[in-house]
């Protein structure tokens, strides 16, 4: 066992004798020792049922026969951070959730590791840790939160965000909002819609890395416990039969992801997360196959922002298995692929009598909401490496669109401007200089399109930026446009009145600039000069790669 470095041998005395002072029998000490990798704190909301969830994985682990020892990692709530200075630590994040799991799991060698995320950089971030640590592992999060309901309709956080452009716009009071702010998150978990951190606890378990039900199990539920337990009497039977993460990544299990996003119509933030994690397994993910997958995947699910349903719906639809047998019929998930439940999803599927089980919910594959998925990448002469949008929560009459250029070099200036009434319809909202070098930190850019979307402009205005969205954007949000402005890209050339056009269903995204000016232009260019406080966001913007493959550390 790995854990015999640290408590077998004579010179392991000393060792041994610190296990001891933590009120470890020998025969604790000589059983598996599983590493519980908790994200748990009471700052986030999708984290404070964790404790909850450890407890219960590490009944498991006991149940087994192992030896569980609990340690935490950091966890950022987006929302929280959303529009000030705190969103650019939230990218970041994730390569220091990372970084701190393989130190702890390296430094205290386990034979096994359960890792409990829940929040949007925490999933991906263990997901990479598991896959460079390479142990027997598994993920289980710590589930969605129901939805809300204000005055007879289910609403969410992102309902919070769009009302504040309805007040300013006049459509509604500072009192109905106050009412709706105390509705919208009624309990613990991560936001109910198909937001980032629901979008990757549900491809955990495409992945293969996670038990069925990880992404859809409400978090306020007894089945959500139910499954830590199982999950915690997994990992021992992975450690008896030595099922690395790797054993389960591979070119299959690359696909099934992509193709799953794209049936879901997940957060934009798996174009940037997934590459990262499958580099940790030495697989390269770029752009490319998620443009090959969108075109021959259907888009089945039309969850919030995109559509009225929530997460809780989809699980009583039937949730991933489902949607990985309506896949199957065409032949577009490969079954063969190998998962934690030490089976395959054909034979998972087999088990649990998968189907769907409401098809508002989850369209069939035969008729579904769009023939391609519900993420599109876009390239062109604005964006040479590419960019993201997620077209499954585009108005029809935005998907082509020309229109001039609105520059902002900041996040802060441009909801400046939307809230203040300066954007027209027709405009194309430029926000630059938010990339992940030139953020630095790659802010989420949820408050500018809530606002647009709030002030009724959704349906005439285009955003494009060098920034991400929130998997709660709703609307014509163009982002991850690479190369980014700090790194001299054509988004840093764009001026006040150029016109942009975009066409998403050929993946266009053009500026209609003649080619003498672009070369006049680049040949006075000179990058922003920055003055980054933080010691920590300096190095992130010195080791960040470009968002085309997923803003991870350069090594």
């Amino acid at each position: 066992m790995r854990s015999h470095k640290m408590t077998k041998g004579l010179e392991k005395s000393p060792h041994r004798s610190l296990m001891h002072a933590l009120g470890l029998t020998r025969e604790e000490i000589n059983r598996p020792l599983i590493g519980v990798v908790n994200s748990a704190n009471e700052i986030v909301p999708g984290h404070i049922n964790l404790d909850k969830i450890s407890a219960a994985v590490k009944a498991g682990v006991r149940m087994a026969g192992g030896t569980p020892l609990e340690f935490s990692t950091i966890g950022v709530c987006d929302g929280l951070a959303m529009n000030h200075q705190g969103m650019r630590f939230s990218l970041p994040s994730r390569e220091l959730i990372a970084d701190s799991i393989e130190i702890m799991a390296t430094a205290h060698p386990f034979d096994g590791l359960v890792l409990i995320p829940n929040c949007d950089k925490v999933v991906p971030g263990m997901l990479m840790a598991m896959l460079r640590i390479n142990v027997p592992a598994l993920v289980i999060s710590g589930g969605p939160m129901l939805a809300g309901e204000f005055r007879g309709e289910k609403v969410d956080l992102i309902s919070v965000f769009e009302a504040v452009g309805k007040v300013r716009s006049g459509q509604m009071d500072p009192e109905d909002l106050a009412e709706l702010e105390e509705n919208a998150c009624p309990g613990c978990g991560s936001c109910s819609g198909m937001f980032t951190a629901n979008s990757m606890n549900c491809l955990s378990e495409a992945i293969g890395l996670a038990l069925p039900g990880n992404g859809t199990i409400p978090a306020v539920t007894s089945a959500r416990i139910r499954l830590a337990k199982t999950a915690g009497m997994r990992v021992m039977d992975l450690v008896k039969k030595d099922i690395k993460p790797r054993d389960i990544i591979n070119p299959k299990s690359v696909a099934n992801a992509v193709a799953v996003d794209m049936a879901l119509g997940c957060s934009t933030n798996t174009v940037l997360h997934l590459p990262a994690i499958f580099a940790e397994a030495g697989l390269d993910l770029n752009l490319d196959i998620f443009d090959v997958m969108s075109k021959k995947t259907p888009n089945l699910c039309r969850l919030s922002p995109a559509g009225t349903h929530h997460l809780q719906d989809l699980h009583r639809a039937g949730g991933i298995p489902a949607i990985v047998s309506e896949l199957a019929k065409e032949e577009i998930f490969d079954l063969n692929a190998v998962t934690v439940t030490g089976r395959s999803w054909g034979e998972n599927l087999e088990q649990l009598k998968a189907g769907v089980k409401d098809y508002q919910v989850i369209r069939p594959i035969n008729d579904p909401y769009s023939r391609e998925g519900g993420i599109a990448i876009l390239k062109g002469n604005l964006a040479p490496q590419g960019a993201v949008v997620k077209q499954s929560a585009v108005a029809p009459e935005m998907m082509v669109r020309s229109g001039p250029a609105r520059v902002f070099e900041n996040e802060e200036d441009a909801v400046q401007a939307i809230l203040s009434g300066q954007i027209n319809k027709g405009d194309v909202i430029v926000i630059r200089n938010e990339g992940p070098k030139g953020g630095p930190g790659m802010r989420e850019m949820l408050t500018p399109t809530s606002a647009i979307a709030g002030m009724g402009l959704d349906r005439h205005v285009a955003l494009i930026t060098d920034g991400r969205f929130s998997g709660g954007t709703r609307g014509a949000a163009i982002g991850h446009v690479s190369p980014e402005a700090a790194e001299g890209g054509m988004i840093a050339l764009v001026r006040e009145g150029d016109e942009i056009n975009i066409d998403i269903f050929k993946g266009d995204l053009n500026l209609n600039v003649p080619d003498d000016e672009i070369e006049k232009r680049k040949k006075e260019f000179k990058p922003r000069d920055q003055k980054i406080d933080s010691p920590f966001l300096r190095r992130y913007s010195r080791q960040a790669g470009s968002a085309a493959n997923g803003a991870a550390y350069r090594s």
